[in-house]
């Protein structure tokens, strides 16, 4: 990460190249929440078949928290003093999370597809906390436990949702 504009320094009592290691886990963990994101919503959009109903609200559901976690990941960055992602092509570059372009998923594969990647999201925000905490950054590692646990409940619900019995 280069040098941060002026215009742009916050105030931290922070050591700089220690809070530099957490933003830049903290922005793949976000350019990763904005790939499942827009994943879950276009299988909230194509998801079709007898469970439609029930698929079509809880990635829904899911999406709307994904979502609501992308602004407090954005924001903690920016408390510590450092940049964040500012385009697609960034978080692009950043992304862990395979986008899935295909024009038909199964229902199946969609929910167990999601499982997964919340899952790659729960490593990659436990080498956030684990950055933070090693930085003496106390407040990142408090609010990257319950990113942890929103993204735990998340594959644990799309687990029981494509259960067959």
């Amino acid at each position: 990460m280069a040098d941060i504009n002026p215009a742009l320094e916050t105030p931290s009592d922070l050591n700089r190249n220690d809070t530099r290691t957490v933003a830049d886990a903290l922005n793949v963990a976000l350019a990763d929440c904005f790939a499942i994101y827009l994943k879950t919503k276009n299988f909230h959009w194509h998801v079709s078949g007898p469970h439609f109903r029930d698929y079509h609200l809880l990635l829904d559901d899911q999406a709307a928290q994904i979502l609501g976690v992308t602004d407090a990941i954005a924001e903690r960055v920016r408390k510590t003093g450092n940049t964040t992602l500012r385009s697609i092509g960034d978080i692009t570059r950043r992304q862990q999370i395979a986008d899935n372009d295909r024009d038909f998923v199964p229902p199946h594969e969609m929910l167990a597809e999601l499982r997964e990647d919340n899952l790659k999201l729960i490593e990659t925000l436990r080498d956030a906390r684990e950055r933070a905490e090693a930085a003496k950054d106390t407040a990142t590692s408090s609010i990257a436990d319950e990113w942890i646990d929103q993204a735990e409940e998340r594959a644990w619900f799309l687990f029981e949702a494509s259960r067959q019995s």
